[in-house]
């Protein structure tokens, strides 16, 4: 049987490299918002009925989105980072009643949902939190304006969201990771930090996050395919 899990969506980015006119989750894509579209697609994972939005107290576009007329979403303030934000959602979860929680960023809204169920279906099986994830392909360099270093990419990977972890664990360790002062990055190096495994579940590369104005142009693409 498959337990609860709750759903975290941290959303309260400004999405300064987007250099619109609002946030990029508000930006439209294909008649809705970046927001909606995501929302959309998660809804269609059967286990996902209860949804944490974290949004800035002073978001304006947030009260008038379509999915709110459901029962199923709480709005969660949002905090200066996005670790701020995700442990204030999970600060609201009863981890007796959703024991799992589900956290995917707001502008993935293409994510598969076969990889969803793929990552739900590992983490469930083995009782360890992860990630969706996939191998890094392309030859990887460090460095500025110039090259300092030719990276070695085998056993390097992209991490996606959503991630996948037990709830009142997960919220303990953001508790104390945030306290030490600990840079997170996301849910799955906090875990890193606390010693706590995280398992590496391959989804696919066409599940991007808009950052610039030509990943709204290709999660359109992708929308209007599927």
């Amino acid at each position: 049987m498959i337990p609860n899990i709750a759903t975290v969506i941290p959303a309260a980015g400004v999405g300064k490299r987007m250099q619109a006119d609002r946030p990029k989750q508000y930006l439209d894509l294909c008649g809705a918002t970046v927001l909606e579209q995501t929302v959309r697609r998660l809804q269609q994972v059967s286990v996902l009925q209860q949804f944490y939005i974290a949004v800035s107290p002073d978001d304006p576009y947030f009260p008038a989105l379509s999915f709110l007329q459901q029962g199923c979403f709480q709005r969660v303030q949002g905090g200066t980072e996005r670790a701020n934000s995700v442990l204030n959602a999970l600060q609201q979860i009863n981890a007796e009643q959703y024991p799992w929680v589900l956290v995917h960023d707001a502008a993935r809204p293409v994510v598969r949902l076969a990889d969803v169920q793929m990552l739900i279906e590992h983490c469930l099986a083995q009782n360890v939190g992860g990630i969706l994830a996939t191998p890094v392909r392309d030859t990887m360099k460090r460095g500025t304006s110039q090259i300092e270093q030719t990276v070695e990419r085998s056993g390097l990977w992209h991490a996606y969201t959503p991630q996948l972890f037990p709830t009142a664990m997960l919220r303990d360790v953001l508790e104390r990771a945030l306290a030490a002062g600990v840079a997170v990055t996301d849910e799955a190096s906090a875990m890193e930090w606390a010693g706590h495994p995280v398992l590496l579940v391959p989804g696919h590369a066409d599940n991007i996050k808009i950052t610039q104005a030509e990943d709204l142009a290709l999660a359109r693409f992708y929308l209007e395919r599927n």
